[in-house]
């Protein structure tokens, strides 16, 4: 094996912390552990060699020596192995539980898979809170055997781990633990299954539930139902049920956070002259005035109109975007009338009546000085 530098090794820097190292060493050996890489020769060597850097700068004191003498502090041996070195037992049991999917612990079973709903919502629902009953195909635990697996309430002691939950298993120059396949960590075996689970202590069903969504809800947000999830084998404690909210488009209004859009169409005869319209808010309509010479795309702010957060309770607010819309359909008395004022700014060189109107025509002139100079 190389005897390359052990920081270069780990990939961290001289002044790494123990921490950093650790973390460093543990990723390191999960991308390099042998089974996970069955087709490659080199990654039982490259294992190793990051277990022999760890080993050495995970110790304090065999660090310090290293960081003096280098390589030659632990010549013939000197210095590795033997008590006070780098706590590996507890890195290697991170490594391999992630490896074998298993935690450790005798007799620890694993709980019940977690769920997800997807709820659907109106804006409307969202924002005041709404009940809704929902059905869930999950598992439940048995009745018959009250979820213990067994039909007569017996169990054994398991043969392969002898109640341990964990068996040993030599791979190579490597000897672990991982969690027992006949019993699955419990220690115990079912003699007699149960005839309803087959020995699972859960059945399939489909279960109805009443959720209640809070008021104030965005797109995005999970209601958490503690217990509500998938049973787990043999007695093990149930996952949760997560709720995940949904909402869908409205006709009116965009949501944005706490805040809540929209647009109000006008005609330029309102725009121009000004008005006072109401406009629809979640509590009802309320009158906004538009002052005259309002241009489109002016927003009007609405304090407190928004929505109530369901985090907080601080209320967003209710922004209004104005939108002059052309009119269509025109009768001949409209049309004469709009031409008599269309007449009436032709003599409006300065563009006094259109302010951006003169904005417009400057860029363009200085753009074509520019192309034609």
């Amino acid at each position: 094996m190389s005897e390359r530098d052990y920081y270069e090794v780990l990939g961290v820097r001289r002044d790494a912390s123990a921490a950093e190292l650790k973390t460093a060493f543990r990723r390191l050996a999960m991308k390099c552990h042998p089974d996970r890489n069955p087709d490659d020769p080199t990654a039982q060597d490259r294992f190793k060699e990051a277990k022999q850097a760890y080993e050495i700068l995970g110790d304090e004191r065999k660090r310090a020596m290293y960081d003096q003498y280098g390589h030659a502090a632990f010549e013939n041996g000197g210095g590795r192995g033997g008590a006070g070195f780098a706590d590996m037992g507890d890195v290697f049991g991170d490594i391999f539980g992630d490896i074998f999917g298993h935690h450790g612990g005798r007799g620890r079973q694993a709980r019940g898979a977690d769920l997800r709903y997807i709820m659907e919502l109106d804006l409307e629902e969202a924002v005041f809170g709404v009940g809704r009953q929902i059905k869930i195909p999950t598992m439940v635990s048995c009745q018959h055997c009250r979820g213990s697996g067994s039909e007569d309430g017996k169990v054994a002691t398991c043969g392969t781990c002898r109640g341990h939950g964990r068996v040993r298993m030599q791979n190579g120059i490597f000897s672990i633990q991982q969690t027992c396949p006949t019993c699955g960590g419990t220690g115990q075996t079912i003699e007699k299954p149960c005839r309803h689970c087959r020995g699972e202590g859960r059945v399939e069903e489909t279960r109805t539930l009443e959720v209640r969504i809070p008021a104030g809800v965005d797109n995005g947000d999970r209601i958490r139902l503690s217990g509500q999830g998938e049973a787990g084998p043999a007695g093990a404690p149930p996952g949760d049920l997560y709720v995940e909210v949904r909402v869908r488009e409205h006709a009116i209004f965009t949501r944005d956070g706490n805040d809540l859009y929209c647009e109000v169409p006008i005609r330029f005869s309102q725009a121009a002259l000004g008005v006072t319209l109401a406009v629809p808010t979640l509590d009802g309509e309320v009158p906004i005035n538009i002052p005259p010479e309002t241009q489109t795309g002016t927003q009007f702010r609405l304090r407190g109109r928004g929505v109530e957060s369901a985090h907080n309770k601080r209320h967003g607010d209710l922004i209004c975007r104005v939108v002059v819309e052309t009119p269509v359909r025109l009768t001949r008395q409209q049309r004469e009338l709009l031409a008599t004022l269309e007449a009436t700014f032709e003599d409006d060189t300065a563009c006094t009546h259109t302010p951006r109107a003169k904005g417009w025509l400057d860029g363009v002139r200085r753009f074509w000085s520019r192309v034609t100079a």
